[in-house]
């Protein structure tokens, strides 16, 4: 199965350039930074740079991974027991503190 994978790997990273399309223009080429515009200037004056999108990107990673445990829990629920219950409340209880606390400090407010 690895050597599969690795064959298709290789055989798709090879053939692309070779059927893939050529529709290159200057916005394909151009840098792209989470939807901001790149400046050939540094920034000035040490001004910050905003840091919503990276943001949101460390939110939805956090609560993937609460997704990730919640799964197999609900899959094995009854074999886990009291002890699981208690575990998996414990768990979501401290990602609730973790939403809670960006919340209170306004990481969700987009203006």
């Amino acid at each position: 199965m690895f050597a599969l994978a690795a064959g298709f790997a290789l055989f798709s990273v090879t053939a692309a350039p070779f059927i893939g399309p050529r529709r290159y223009n200057r916005a394909k080429l151009d840098a792209y930074e989470c939807g901001i515009e790149p400046s050939p200037q540094p920034v000035v004056g040490g001004g910050r740079m905003p840091v919503a999108y990276y943001l949101t990107a460390m939110l939805f990673i956090l609560f993937d991974i609460e997704m990730v445990f919640l799964y197999p829990f609900a899959v094995s629920a009854d074999r886990l027991g009291l002890f699981g219950l208690v575990e998996i409340a414990l768990f979501v209880a401290t990602v609730g503190f973790a939403y809670a606390y960006v919340w209170r400090r306004g990481g969700l407010d987009w203006n």
